[in-house]
Order: C-alpha cells, then sequence, then structure tokens
C-alpha cells in the first residue's frame, strides 16, 4: 500500500521507510515556532528543566506578534522573556518589533519553512504551511519546550481526507471561501486529527496566497494539518526564498484515504460564516441586510499583497460608510512597503481606514479594534467564537477581503459585484 504525502513526510522525518495512519512515531523537527504568548510558557518550562543550551539555534523561530508593540506591561515582559531567550541561544530568527510580521505570513515569505519540512509551532494555525508540502501543526508549549531541548515531536500518523475541486472559480471568489464552504460542509469536528489533503483542477489554479489561506483554517475544521501537493506554483513561490534545501512529496495513487470529497465549484458564490462558529456559513447573498460596525482586513489568513490589492481594488476613489471604522493590517513589513509601492495604503487612507503595523491585534480580542457590547464585526480573520475579538456580546461574520471591502463601503454585508 502506498502513501499520502502527510504519511510521506512523518515517516522521512521519523527513520521509517514506511508508516500508515494511527502508528505513534518520534519525529526530527525542521522548524519550531514560537509566539509571544505561546514561547514565554515554553522557555519557562525549557529552564525548569535545568537545560543548557537548545537543540539547534538555527531551527527555533521566535515571534512577538500578538501585541506588536507591546500594548500592557504584561506583553512587554513577554517579549522581553523571547529577546533575552534569543539572546542567550543566539537564535537568529529572532524578529523584533520593525521586522516582526504575523508568524503565518512571515515564515513562508521569508523561506524559513521550505517544502517537505516537518514543522510544528506552539500556535494552532501553524497548518497553514502546508500549503507549501509541509507537514506542519499546532503543538501545546510543553510541547515545544521538549522540542527546544531535543528537536524532536511525539505524533500520531493522521488519517487522510482528499479534498478535490473540480470547475471555475467566479469573480470575487478566493481560497477563503473555498475552506469556508469546506468547514460549512464538514463541520467544525468534521477533519478532527485527520489531515485535509486539498487537491483538483481549482486548487492547481490558486496562487500560493489563496493556498496558504486555505491551509490556514484545517484547524477550523479540527484537522491535525492542511497540505497541498507542491508543484509548479510552489517552486515559483520558493524561488529566491528558500534558505535551505527542500523536497517535494507527492501522494501514492494507491495510497489508503479515510474519506474523498469532491466539490463543483461553479455556482459558488462568496461565502461568509455567522456567529459563532466557521462551520455557520452562508452565501454572502442572503446576508445583505447585515449592518455591521467594524471591517479588518489582514490576519495571517488574508494579510498578503494579494489580499491588500484586491481590498484597494474595490476601495479606490470611494470613502467607507461613515457609520463603521475599517481596519487594515499588512501581513508584515515587506507586505507594508509593497503596499506603500503601489499605492495601496494611500488608497486606504484616502478611503478612510486606519492601517497599522503588521500585528495579530484585533484578530484575537489583544488590542487595534477590540469590539465593545452589542457591536459586529466582519473580518478576514479565521475564527468568531463568542468573545474572540473583544466583548461576549459582540458579533463576529468571516469573508474574504473582496467581500469585507464592499462591505466597509456599504456598512452592511455586501456582495463585491454590488460596489465595483
Amino acid at each position: 500500500m502506498g502513501m499520502t504525502i502527510t504519511e510521506k513526510i512523518i515517516a522521512a522525518h521519523s527513520g521509517h521507510q514506511e508508516i500508515s495512519a494511527g502508528q505513534f512515531v518520534y519525529a526530527d523537527v525542521d522548524i519550531c515556532l514560537g509566539n509571544d504568548i505561546t514561547a514565554p510558557i515554553a522557555i519557562e518550562q525549557f529552564e525548569t528543566l535545568g537545560m543548557e543550551k537548545v537543540f539547534n539555534p538555527d531551527s527555533i523561530v521566535l515571534v512577538p506578534d500578538h501585541f506588536t508593540p507591546n500594548k500592557d506591561i504584561k506583553s512587554a515582559q513577554n517579549s522581553k522573556l523571547l529577546r533575552e531567550f534569543a539572546q542567550k541561544h543566539k537564535i537568529k530568527n529572532y524578529f523584533e518589533v520593525g521586522r516582526v510580521g504575523i508568524e503565518h505570513v512571515l515564515l513562508p515569505e521569508q523561506g524559513i519553512v521550505v517544502p517537505g519540512d516537518l514543522v510544528i509551532g506552539a500556535d494552532s494555525h501553524t497548518c497553514t504551511y502546508g500549503a507549501m508540502g509541509i507537514f506542519s501543526t499546532g503543538v501545546g508549549s510543553t510541547d515545544l519546550a521538549a522540542c527546544y531541548a531535543t528537536g524532536k515531536v511525539w505524533l500520531r500518523v493522521p488519517e487522510t481526507i482528499k479534498f478535490i475541486f473540480k470547475g471555475k472559480l467566479n469573480e470575487w471568489v478566493s481560497g477563503k471561501d473555498l475552506i469556508l464552504h469546506i468547514i460549512g460542509d464538514i463541520g467544525v469536528d468534521g477533519a478532527r486529527y485527520k489531515a485535509m489533503e486539498f487537491s483538483g483542477s481549482v486548487i492547481s489554479d490558486l496562487s500560493m496566497d489563496d493556498r496558504l489561506a486555505m491551509c490556514n483554517m484545517a484547524i477550523e475544521a479540527g484537522a491535525k494539518n492542511g497540505i497541498i501537493e507542491p508543484d509548479d506554483c510552489t517552486e515559483d513561490y520558493i524561488k529566491g526564498r528558500a534558505q535551505r534545501e527542500h523536497k517535494f512529496y507527492s501522494s501514492d495513487e494507491d495510497c489508503n484515504y479515510h474519506e474523498i470529497r469532491e466539490y463543483d465549484v461553479n455556482n459558488l458564490s462568496p461565502q461568509v460564516a455567522m456567529p459563532n462558529l466557521p462551520e455557520n456559513v452562508k452565501p454572502v447573498e442572503e446576508l445583505s441586510d447585515i449592518a455591521i460596525d467594524q471591517v479588518v482586513i489582514g490576519s495571517c489568513t488574508n494579510g498578503r499583497i494579494s489580499d491588500l490589492r484586491i481590498a484597494a481594488q474595490i476601495l479606490k476613489d470611494k470613502k467607507i460608510d461613515p457609520s463603521i471604522r475599517l481596519i487594515i493590517i499588512p501581513g508584515t513589513q515587506d507586505v507594508y512597503l509593497e503596499a506603500l509601492k503601489e499605492g495601496l495604503i494611500e488608497i486606504f487612507i484616502e478611503a478612510e481606514g486606519a492601517v497599522s503595523t503588521p500585528t495579530c491585534g484585533p484578530c484575537l480580542g489583544g488590542h487595534m479594534g477590540i469590539l465593545a457590547d452589542g457591536e459586529r464585526a466582519l473580518s478576514t480573520t479565521n475564527r468568531n467564537f463568542a468573545g474572540r475579538m473583544g466583548h461576549t456580546a459582540s458579533e463576529i461574520y468571516l469573508s474574504n477581503p473582496a467581500v469585507a471591502a464592499a462591505s466597509a463601503l456599504t456598512g452592511k454585508i455586501t456582495h463585491p459585484e454590488k460596489v465595483n
């Protein structure tokens, strides 16, 4: 019996010629990631163990992105802990304010993660990197601490669900809509501890930015990881970026899938997830009467340059509805700089939007756009749990950047074709 791409990568990192779903392995880690919320706990655990050095300083990445720049004393202390740990252990991939970006936009952009890697991160959206043909998954801070010491992670090999997309995407429909459509179909636990393998002609035609957005939200279906077989698009993306040698893996024709699901996207509209779960999905047309107070465009799901270009295309020479707030957050400093060069930031400011330095900010209810009691936001982020962006009585709707920008102009959830 053949192996899936997920099984092949895990096998290659655990000294096995063959493995199968359900098997437990102890695997070598290429890159391990922590941020300003999760890494402090890992660092404290590492030091409690009495360890004097990390397994490989070049394999550790520290990204203080959730409260950047520091919003209060606690966040400042956390960042200080990361900074001192990085200095002590000569960790080169520590990203200070001015260099920092949202971690899951930053690592692919900088070529820190490459196809064929096994990556863990003390952040659930570490599954993002599967878009590049990487096995990447979120872990707890204690697992991260153990990895700092050993360079290894303990895993159960997941079963794989294959999702095949056929047809042709309509205008204003993106990778974000494909993953929302899946989650709406299978639910937030429909792929629990499974690998979600995305394939088909539609996926082959997607940009890397859209692929990253899809794999980013695999965790919202309960998945262990999301993954796409690398191809020419992957090769083009990593060219000039990759900091290490890479390897392309693909699933064998005779591999065993837990399930195969097929979707025809010819009639798919932009999707919107309603409160309070990402599975509560409807086409944008069905929600056109819902008024909003705030729009957020950014995050590790949709904070890349293509996302900002789409938003700017819709907002150009227009003003947002005076009853709402529009917050735009480029994913990294490079994205911010490119948006400046292309005139996108000018478009956003002239539309009366607020542009932030790269940060997770409002996505987790941290800062830069917290919701008050009863307020309603439309956001390009990945989660809309009650209280996620502020008050527990606030509401969050999730969409792609085109829907978000169009809705900022009207003050209510709007299909982009209505304003373009």
